[in-house]
C-alpha cells in the first residue's frame, strides 16, 4: 500500500487531460451506476483497490482492469483517488491496455487484476505540475502495449472516426457519414459497430462529450460548453454525461487542474 498525498499545500485536484487519442481523468469517485464506454478503458485504484461489476454479474475487487468498449459496469470507489484511462480508435484497440493489468485474470469479457502501471499515474496525480506531463506519461505507459498489438481500421471506418472526432458538435447523421465513405447506411452502421464496438450515435455522443468535457476544465461553463460542443443545452449535455459515465457531471469536472487538449486536424 503507498502513502496517499499530504495536504500540506492543499487538497489534490482532479486531473482531466484530453489529446487526439487519449483521455485521462485522475481523482477521487464514489460510486459510478452501471454505464458502458465508447472506447476500450483502463482503470487503477491510485492508492486502493476498487470494486467492479460487469453487466450485472458479481462485484470483483481489483486495482485494475481493462474494459472493450461497449461493456455496461459499475464502480464503487468508496472516495479514493481512481484513473481512468480512454483509448481513442485512432491510438490503438484494446490490446494495448492489456499490459497495464497485472497478476490478471477475465471476467465476463473485462480483464481485471491485483495490481497494474499504477505508480507514473499516482506520481502525476501527487505533482502539483503532474497535469503537464500526462501526454509524456501516457506515450510511455501506452509504448509497450501499442508496438504488440497493432490494429488498423478499416480504412472507411478510420475516415469516419477522424471526421467525427474532428467535428465533434456538427452532429453529423450516419447516412451522410456513410455517403462520404461510399457505403450504404445499413452497411456502414453494421461495419462501423463492428470495427468500433458501439453504434455510430453513440461514438458520435462521445466525442461531443469529450469536446465539453475539455471546455469546462479548460474553464467555459456548463452552459457555454454544451453549446460549444454540440448539446442542445446544459441539462442534454448532463444526461449524456450521467449515461456514459455513471456518475452527474459536476464532481469530477469541478476545480479540476490544467486540461490538455490537443485538437485533431480537420477532416
Amino acid at each position: 500500500m503507498y502513502e496517499r498525498a499530504t495536504a500540506a499545500s492543499g487538497p489534490v485536484l482532479p486531473i482531466w487531460h484530453l489529446d487526439a487519442g487519449r483521455g485521462l481523468f485522475v481523482g477521487p469517485l464514489t460510486y459510478n451506476a452501471p454505464h458502458a464506454h465508447s472506447v476500450p478503458v483502463y482503470l487503477a485504484g491510485v492508492y486502493d483497490s476498487f470494486r467492479i461489476r460487469i453487466a450485472g454479474g458479481a462485484w470483483h475487487w481489483c486495482r485494475s482492469a481493462v474494459l472493450p468498449a461497449g461493456v455496461c459496469y459499475e464502480l464503487d470507489i468508496g472516495g479514493s483517488p481512481l484513473a481512468v484511462l480512454y483509448l481513442e480508435p485512432s491510438e490503438a484497440g484494446v490490446g494495448a491496455l492489456l499490459p497495464l493489468v497485472r497478476d490478471g485474470h477475465e471476467e465476463a469479457g473485462v480483464l481485471v487484476g491485483q495490481a497494474g502501471e499504477i505508480a507514473l499515474i499516482r506520481e502525476l496525480y501527487e505533482a502539483r505540475d503532474g497535469a503537464g506531463h500526462v501526454g509524456t506519461a501516457l506515450d510511455s505507459l501506452l509504448g509497450y502495449g501499442k508496438r504488440r498489438a497493432r490494429r488498423v481500421l478499416d480504412p472507411r471506418i478510420s475516415l469516419a472516426v477522424a471526421s467525427l472526432s474532428a467535428n465533434a458538435s456538427d452532429g453529423v447523421p450516419a447516412a451522410e457519414a456513410a455517403r462520404k465513405v461510399g457505403l450504404s447506411s445499413s452497411r456502414f452502421q453494421h461495419l462501423f459497430a463492428e470495427e468500433i464496438g458501439v453504434p455510430f450515435r453513440r461514438f458520435r455522443i462521445w466525442q461531443r462529450l469529450r469536446a465539453a468535457i475539455g471546455e469546462v476544465a479548460a474553464g467555459s461553463t456548463f452552459t457555454a460548453a454544451a453549446h460549444a460542443a454540440g448539446f442542445s443545452d446544459q441539462a442534454h449535455f448532463a444526461r449524456e454525461f450521467r449515461r456514459t459515465f455513471g456518475a452527474p457531471a459536476s464532481p469530477s469536472l469541478r476545480n479540476v487542474r490544467r486540461v490538455t487538449r490537443t485538437p485533431s486536424k480537420q477532416v
